[in-house]
């Protein structure tokens, strides 16, 4: 018994990171953030259709696969068995980092269990998208990046992973078999262009040369990492809205996006994920279609959604696609705090609330004569929903670049008060603008 508390005890601190909205939340600034007290950071899902935007000391830099501890010097950066690369993508934001001056290849760490993007993957992606707006059975808003076809073959066991790139037959015979299968479904049922083998094989060979140096069995390396008193960051993607079994499904992403996929995407038990840190706008968005039941016009200028979309730079990281914008949603973030587990929460963008006469959040919804506090989980519920509002005044004055709670306007901390108390999870971090120093820290998840 004693051999066992000493053992749980030993180690550094874990912090996961992850959206409890659509996705976009800001969870690039704050994940840059924590890793100053971080050894490591760990991307556990999605692909590069993930993206982060990092603001330091005002210059701008997109992340979409590898983790936002790049940023910092020193900081080992993981990818894990969860996420799925397309190692075109991969060298590409490597060689883009490189030539800013950062040092990557020495401390990124790929895990060899990760399932390959290949080029048909992002055909079929495309041509699905397509054929769904022709047939009007509607888009589900994909980035086309080939994330769900690959992930499709990866549940299908017959996906090419990284540790394939290492055995040129090995790898050469799955590809065969795995590309007349695409093929087909390209030619036979989604109306477009097949795709050949010898490209696709050479080009795989030409980036194993240059990825192997890099793959590694990341769940061990974090493990020693932590046993040696090093903090890790898991990072997440997307948000909780947007996971394959606990969104608004059918319009997510193909991977889980909730905090408990930090072990299984990683390699690492959950035993060793000490706080989760939700991250949430002080408004919602989203990007692509679904249900969207506090959602705001932002096409007329004037208007409270066009305010949020203008002042907010709300466009999508990798897409470019403006985002919808909305009022706080509290029913919903109470499911993204039951699903995972959240220790605290950090409000980003609440700047852009500044210069509003008066705020809403929605507490519940009307749903069939009768009102829940809740996210219904089925979509047509979710659309059916008719948002219950409760109304704040706003508050003069900037809250743009504060960095300490006395600060804040009196109307921006009892509105503050206000949603912790309705949300049900400590608010321990407050983004006051986009750089890495505008925060407000009311409780550290390094320090307890």
């Amino acid at each position: 018994m004693q051999s066992s508390s000493v053992k749980a005890s030993a180690g550094g601190r874990n912090v996961v990171v992850v959206g409890t909205q659509w996705g976009d939340e800001g969870k690039g600034k704050v994940v840059d953030w924590l890793t100053d007290h971080a050894a490591g950071v760990v991307r556990f899902q999605g692909g590069h259709n993930a993206g982060h935007t990092l603001v330091i000391r005002g210059k701008k830099t997109a992340l979409q696969l590898i983790p936002s501890g790049v940023m910092r010097d020193g900081v080992a950066c993981y990818i894990g068995n969860g996420v799925v690369v397309d190692p075109s993508h991969l060298l590409s934001e490597i060689e883009r980092l490189e030539a800013a001056g950062l040092d990557v290849r020495s401390r990124l760490f790929i895990s060899e269990s990760c399932p390959l993007i290949l080029p048909f993957h992002v055909e079929v992606d495309r041509a699905r998208e397509a054929l769904r707006e022709v047939s009007g059975g509607g888009k589900i808003g994909t980035t086309g990046k080939g994330i769900g076809p690959a992930y499709e073959d990866k549940v299908a066991r017959r996906a090419l992973r990284v540790q394939d790139l290492k055995h040129p037959d090995r790898f050469a015979a799955k590809l065969r078999e795995l590309l007349e299968l695409h093929n087909f479904s390209l030619k036979q049922y989604l109306g477009g262009e097949t795709l050949d083998f010898d490209p696709i094989y050479t080009h795989a060979m030409k980036v194993a040369e240059e990825l192997k140096p890099m793959m590694a069995d990341v769940g061990v390396l974090i493990s020693q990492a932590h046993l040696a008193g090093g903090n890790i960051l898991f990072e997440g993607a997307q948000g909780t809205l947007l996971d394959i079994d606990h969104g608004t499904y059918p319009f997510v992403t193909s991977s889980n996006c909730v905090a408990g996929n930090a072990a299984a995407g990683s390699g690492v038990g959950p035993d060793q994920l000490h706080y989760i840190l939700g991250i949430t706008k002080a408004y919602t968005t989203r990007v692509g279609s679904g249900p969207f039941p506090t959602e705001l016009r932002i096409d007329q200028p004037g208007t409270v959604g066009h305010h949020l979309s203008t002042v907010g730079q709300e466009r999508g990281t990798v897409t470019g696609r403006a985002r919808r914008c909305g009022w706080l949603d509290v029913a919903a973030l109470r499911r993204a705090v039951l699903i995972n587990g959240i220790s605290g929460l950090c409000l980003t963008k609440l700047d852009v609330l500044d210069g509003l006469s008066e705020i809403q959040v929605a507490v519940g919804y009307e749903l069939g004569g009768r009102q829940i506090d809740i996210l219904p989980l089925d979509a047509d519920d979710i659309i059916a929903c008719k948002p219950i509002y409760e109304v704040f005044p706003g508050w003069e004055g900037s809250t743009a670049g504060l960095t300490q709670w006395d600060q804040l306007p009196l109307n921006a901390r009892r509105y503050l008060e206000r949603v912790q108390e309705l949300i049900g999870a400590p608010i321990d971090m407050i983004s006051t603008g986009p750089d890495r120093d505008h925060t407000i820290l009311l409780r550290h998840p390094y320090k307890g």
